[in-house]
């Protein structure tokens, strides 16, 4: 039994700012009239959310994944402004520039569902001549003349017109810390999409979103750095931070190479990674699932080119593993104008809504970059049901935090008795994640050891030898870290994770070449 004084502390949590979702009577649903599942998907996402039937924007749009910009205003923006005029839902006028712009919109959040275009191409257009001979080329700028983007992106400034379509536009919410309620902002709907590989896929990230909620939600979180470019290596590095006051366990990789294939991490909470073109490492593994309600995304140029294979690019798959919201671009952005990471990430743990988060991190608009999942989700806000006890251990860790935070030994100490009396190896191993970002690198192999005894499962108990292992890695004790993998090539079998095994080996002690074929005479080419 545990004692009353501990299950008081694994009931508590943190208590996030008081931030209200938008109001189910701002939020419209558009959906495609020609495809059943779209319409299927709208009433289901209405329903979950309370979101009045009159709120709903039936359009017959191509069934594509792809449409051109011709197609895009004749199927999809000029239909929509006409519903917004019909059913009263803004006012607009046009200025002296002769652009047309809302200045009052009921409605703040534009859910659109799976059946409804991805991406607005390109326009085709000639190519420019070439240099004259002895002149060289002027630099060119690559935003210049692209008016390919996503069509979330375009819809959120749908009801402005006269403007360019070719190049981004600034997103005035960007870096926000208000509610969007509370903003002056009615030339700008926030949008998000409910899309994935399949429409089952899309009926549970509604269900997660909405179950998560009651609950809160827990668990470790990874982030896989890679040193790919300062800035998006600051976004993670600043998510780690978070993290670290907010409580949240957190496995970080800084190595060069993305985590291997099948690397042991266990059901996450909060998965932020770059930079590979398809999902790889730890997501090969075809039993892996997220935590219900997880929040997952990977920075990569093209990580929502498509929704329809969830074997290609990163979206689709993050979101069959089982996450339930992620964040794309569907052409390239460049990384400046993509989501801020850690904007977003800060935004969650405060308490705001997904969608209102990934608008603050987006610095642009009628650009490359979608947010998938159920737009009035809140991960982090204050819980609306009974705690779950399977979390108890992850609820304890952020209690932690707000009793102990300011005396990391004494929280240490802590942990250390509820991890003995409890018999579990998360405290230990969340104390050995921390004490490794204080630099405290013997302390932590010490408590990796402590909870791979209390670990049951095998790749549980891999990981704490990662762990250790990283820690030789990255203190260039490079026989040490190969002793290791070699102990644990011989300790553990049978499992997925022995693909991570063997791929940290290829890089730390690769594998000699194949030795010459003494059949096969050396060519020597002719001379000419």
């Amino acid at each position: 039994m545990r004692p009353a004084a501990l299950i008081a502390m694994l009931t508590a949590i943190l208590a996030p700012c008081l931030c209200a979702a938008p109001a189910p009577e701002s939020v419209a649903i558009l959906y495609n009239l020609a495809v059943p599942e779209s319409r299927q998907l709208a009433a289901a996402y209405r329903e979950a959310r309370g979101i009045p039937a009159e709120n709903l924007i039936p359009l017959e749009m191509p069934v594509t994944r792809d449409i051109s910009r011709a197609d895009y205003e004749k199927h999809i923006a000029a239909p929509l402004r006409e519903e917004f005029e019909r059913r009263r839902w803004w006012k607009r006028s046009k200025g002296r520039d002769g652009v047309t712009v809302p200045n009052l919109n009921r409605i703040r959040v534009l859910v659109i569902m799976r059946g409804v275009p991805l991406r607005v191409t390109a326009t085709p257009k000639p190519a420019p001549p070439p240099p004259k001979p002895g002149e060289t080329p002027a630099p060119t700028n690559p935003l210049l003349g692209r008016d390919d983007a996503s069509v979330d992106s375009e819809l959120a400034m749908f009801g402005v017109e006269g403007v360019p379509a070719e190049g981004p536009l600034d997103n005035k919410y960007y870096k926000s810390d208000k509610p969007f309620a509370e903003t002056a902002f009615p030339f700008l709907v926030l949008t998000a999409r409910i899309d994935a590989a399949s429409a089952d896929t899309c009926r549970r990230m509604i269900k997660d979103a909405v179950e998560t909620e009651k609950t809160g939600l827990m668990g470790m979180a990874c982030v896989d750095i890679a040193n790919k470019f300062p800035q998006g290596d600051q976004w993670l590095e600043a998510i780690v931070a978070e993290n670290l006051r907010a409580g949240i366990p957190t496995i970080t990789d800084r190595f060069n190479d993305t985590l291997p294939k099948n690397y042991p991490i266990p059901p996450l909470a909060i998965y932020h990674g770059w930079y590979d073109w398809n999902a790889s490492g730890p997501f090969l593994n075809p039993d892996y699932r997220f935590r219900p309600g997880a929040v997952a995304t990977h920075i990569h140029s093209f990580s929502a080119e498509q929704l329809s294979d969830p074997n290609k690019n990163w979206s689709a798959a993050l979101l069959e593993k089982g996450a339930a919201v992620t964040v794309g671009n569907v052409f390239e952005p460049y990384l400046h104008l993509t989501h801020d990471l850690s904007i977003l990430h800060q935004r969650l743990l405060a308490g705001f809504s997904w969608v209102e988060a990934c608008w603050m991190a987006m610095p642009a608009v009628s650009w490359q970059g979608v947010a998938l999942g159920d737009p009035l989700y809140q991960p982090f806000a204050p819980v609306s049901g009974k705690p779950d006890a399977a979390d108890s251990d992850f609820r304890a860790l952020r209690e932690a935090i707000t009793r102990w935070g300011a005396n990391p030994d004494e929280r240490f100490l802590k942990l250390s008795q509820a991890a003995e009396r409890t018999r579990s190896g998360v405290f230990h191993e969340a104390a050995g994640l921390e004490l490794r970002e204080l630099k405290r690198d013997a302390e932590a192999v010490d408590r990796f050891r402590k909870a791979k005894a209390l670990y049951q499962n095998d790749a549980d108990k891999l990981r704490q030898d990662f762990h250790i292992i990283a820690i030789d890695r990255a203190a260039s004790r490079k026989d040490l870290a190969i002793r290791g993998l070699r102990d644990a090539q011989t300790r553990y079998s049978g499992i997925p994770a022995m693909d991570a095994v063997k791929g940290w080996l290829d890089i730390l002690d690769p594998p000699p070449p194949p030795p010459a074929d003494p059949n096969k005479k050396n060519a020597v080419p002719a001379k000419p």
